[in-house]
């Protein structure tokens, strides 16, 4: 039985709506952050050295990153399902979007997450700078980079409704990570193509049940 070790409001929502897709039974064993540093529990670490969330055990299998976890449940329980055939343009879009989501997409929304953090976070006498410091660095860096990856993200889904053609597939289930998160802190959901995208995978019946089992997610509002 698969074992999803799953932690509230992060990016393992992603592995729960993916089983439940694939038909493929799993357990939830929850874990939950910190309140005061959102950082995950020790307890992850007895899972995988690190200490981060998705991952997943299958049996003596011990799968960790997004990617990876991906790759292995299509590849084992998918049948076909879910990835463009080989050698088709299809796929190679789907290899493509798979990597990205968690590559060049995720830099720039961790960097407005953690500049965003930061000052409520410094020193008190130190409040003051360290705000000045990350609003500098967000308006003349990280928002710059957001919106070009914003731009990319419209424009690609005004090609087709899905990221790989025209059909669903885990590669929509990886991007939705980043789109998500980039309405949440990027204003993302104003671009008509990312909104459509956004609403036809909130309205997914596989998404809904993985919503149930997987407990509050803040991006799915």
């Amino acid at each position: 039985m698969i074992v999803v070790h799953h932690l509230n409001n992060s990016r393992s929502q992603r592995v729960l709506w993916l089983l439940e897709e694939l038909g493929v039974p799993y357990e939830v064993k929850r874990y939950e952050r910190n309140p005061a540093t959102m950082l995950a529990p020790p307890e992850l670490l007895a899972v995988h050295p690190l200490g981060k969330s998705p991952v997943i055990t299958d049996g003596d299998k011990t799968i960790a990153e997004t990617g990876a976890i991906v790759d292995y449940l299509v590849e084992t329980y998918g049948q076909g399902r879910l990835i463009p055939p080989a050698g088709t343009p299809e796929r190679l879009r789907y290899t493509y979007w798979l990597h990205y989501a968690e590559g060049s997409a995720m830099t720039p929304l961790l960097l407005k997450l953690v500049f965003t953090a930061l000052p409520a976070r410094a020193p008190g006498l130190l409040k003051g700078l360290v705000k000045a410091i990350a609003a500098k660095a967000q308006a003349g860096f990280v928002d710059p980079q957001l919106k070009s990856h914003i731009d990319y993200w419209q424009a690609e889904l005004s090609k087709a409704p899905w990221f790989a053609g025209e059909a669903f597939t885990a590669a929509d289930i990886v991007m939705s990570f980043p789109l998500e998160a980039g309405a949440a802190r990027a204003g993302a959901g104003s671009r008509p193509k990312v909104k459509a995208f956004l609403e036809q995978i909130h309205a997914r019946p596989a998404y809904r049940r993985a919503l149930e089992r997987g407990g509050p997610y803040d991006y799915a509002a």
